[in-house]
């Protein structure tokens, strides 16, 4: 994912002496440019759109496999999220195993404090590292 980012970038700058800043006599500038630019930009907000993720960590307080284990996974999230409301939890199917992992954390230290908080709960908590959704920004 990436490397996308990183070759719409280069192919931004590529282009980018192709844009011509002309004066205006009013002091303001008018930007002609090749239209290919206009479709670089539209196909980077496209991608951004549907990457919403980016590297991050997560506590991964549970995995099992075997019988009964997406229904004591369920249980695992369900005991979580009434103990931390306020803390997502995922529960993913990773063959063989179902998963539970809680938290977005966007730093390993962020999840290694959270995962001190939870030890007594949670004792075989332990951090790795997973794709992250974007924070919540409220402003």
């Amino acid at each position: 994912m990436l490397k996308k980012y990183f070759l719409i970038s280069l192919m931004i700058l590529a282009f980018a002496p192709f844009a011509n800043a002309q004066n205006q006599k009013d002091g303001s500038k008018e930007v002609v440019q090749d239209g290919k630019v206009d479709e670089l930009i539209q196909k980077y907000i496209k991608v951004n759109e549907v990457a919403n993720t980016i590297p991050g960590f997560r506590i991964n307080i549970f995995f099992q496999s075997g019988n009964n284990s997406k229904t004591n996974a369920n249980q695992a999230k369900a005991a979580f999220i009434a103990k931390y409301p306020d803390i997502e939890a995922y529960v993913v199917f990773d063959e063989p195993n179902y998963k539970v992992k809680v938290g977005d954390f966007r730093t390993r230290m962020e999840a290694r404090g959270f995962v001190e908080k939870i030890k007594a709960d949670f004792p075989d908590a332990f951090v790795i590292k997973d794709n992250i959704f974007f924070p919540n920004i409220n402003l």
